[in-house]
């Protein structure tokens, strides 16, 4: 079974019955006039765009520290990546484009500096205060920690789209109400008291979208990303099937092409199988559903848009050999390790001196209690970027680890 071509769909006005519609909109949290000009949605986008947070990601690590070269990934750079391929995905299934873009905008904003290395220290120093998700965490931006308008903290962005922000993965909770991943994060647990954001659901098919467009680009350019800078090489790309498949095609239509473009030519190859793949594999979902609104998806069974049971296999391949080669890397290791001096060093300082912070971080921290100073802290750190961070680790200890 091949693309159903008749089912892609190519224009603006081509929205699909399962998509979200902008008109239907569950709304803000504080209600807005309508734009005359853009549909609550492209509002979402822009906003996101337009925030610190967002502009943040461009020196915050995606997997090499940000000070290694330019030419490897940052969270930003990342980011836009994701967005390309979001849109191309929503665009093929007739949904939301816009929806689908500022999900995938949104995703990263809750990382910390020096990528997971923050997020694991800050988990660790929370774990009696409900501890610490960047999922979670992107939640708190845009809905308490950017203030930026005069009536509201955060963005006050859509239903749909904090919905997506939080569910892309999936639902968080079953039927029961129980957490299906062991806790749901306080701070979504908190927010979806007050604005439920419908917890045990599936989110939109926009959000899907932006969900696995993320899985395809990191796939893709964390392995980009290791070839150029040397800590894997294209002979172990025998270990994956499908990369290897990829590589051998490469080299028997080029057999003379150096190795930079070959490694690029793989990359392309990749995203197009993966992207195709999702297509055909979600077009096969909604013929069999037939979903007639975006609430019947949320309904479903299971996600719709994913890859196929062979796309699937060769995707857990990628991620188990780039954990062991690339993620696990001695030099990475090594970096690491040293990174999480740095956050562990500046959490204490400003838990033990909260002036340290200075500004509105500083303003009233003596009078909080244990546990809302520690996430006082960790929304401070948490929106660090990388040299950020080693700045203010140099400026506060005589010694600070070398992260080169």
């Amino acid at each position: 079974m091949g693309l159903d071509t008749n089912l892609l769909g190519f224009g603006a006005g081509d929205r699909a019955p399962w998509a979200s519609d902008p008109a239907l909109s569950r709304g803000r949290f504080y209600p807005e006039e309508p734009s005359p000009t853009r549909s609550p949605f492209q509002r979402d986008r822009d906003r996101i765009i337009h925030t610190t947070a967002f502009r943040r990601l461009k020196h915050k690590t995606q997997v090499f520290v940000a000070h290694e070269g330019d030419h490897y990934r940052t969270r930003l750079t990342h980011t836009i990546e994701v967005a390309q391929i979001a849109r191309a995905l929503a665009r093929a299934l007739r949904l939301d484009e816009d929806l689908a873009e500022a999900v995938a905008l949104v995703h990263d904003f809750g990382h910390t500096p020096f990528g997971h290395t923050g997020e694991d220290v800050l988990d660790r120093l929370l774990s009696a205060h409900g501890g610490f998700d960047h999922n979670a965490q992107s939640l708190r931006i845009v809905t308490a920690l950017e203030q930026r308008y005069p009536t509201f903290d955060g963005l006050n962005l859509t239903w749909e789209c904090l919905e997506g922000l939080v569910k892309h993965n999936g639902p968080l909770v079953g039927p029961d109400g129980r957490a299906l991943d062991g806790i749901v994060p306080r701070p979504i647990a908190d927010y979806s008291a007050t604005h439920d954001l419908q917890l045990a659901t599936f989110a939109s098919l926009e959000a899907q979208v932006a969900a696995i467009a993320d899985d395809i680009a990191y796939n893709t350019h964390d392995i980009d990303d290791g070839l150029r800078g040397g800590l894997l090489t294209l002979e172990m790309l025998e270990d994956v099937p499908f990369l290897f498949s990829l590589l051998k095609a490469v080299r028997k239509n080029y057999p003379k092409l150096e190795q930079s473009r070959v490694i690029h030519e793989i990359m392309r190859r990749q995203i197009t199988a993966m992207v195709e793949d999702v297509i055909e594999t979600a077009q096969s979902a909604l013929k069999e559903i037939k979903p007639e609104s975006a609430d019947e998806v949320r309904g479903a069974d299971s996600t719709i848009a994913k890859f196929s049971s062979e796309l699937m296999r060769a995707d857990k391949e990628i991620k188990a050999f780039l954990y062991k080669n690339m993620y696990r890397h001695a030099e990475v290791m090594r970096v690491r390790e040293r990174a999480a001096v740095i956050v562990t060093d500046l959490f204490a300082a400003y838990r033990d001196n909260p002036d340290l912070m200075g500004g509105q971080w500083s303003s009233g921290s003596r009078n909080l209690d244990e546990g809302a100073l520690a996430r006082r802290v960790a929304d401070y750190l948490a929106g660090m970027t990388d040299n950020f961070a080693i700045e203010q680790h140099q400026a506060l200890f005589d010694q600070t680890p070398d992260l080169s």
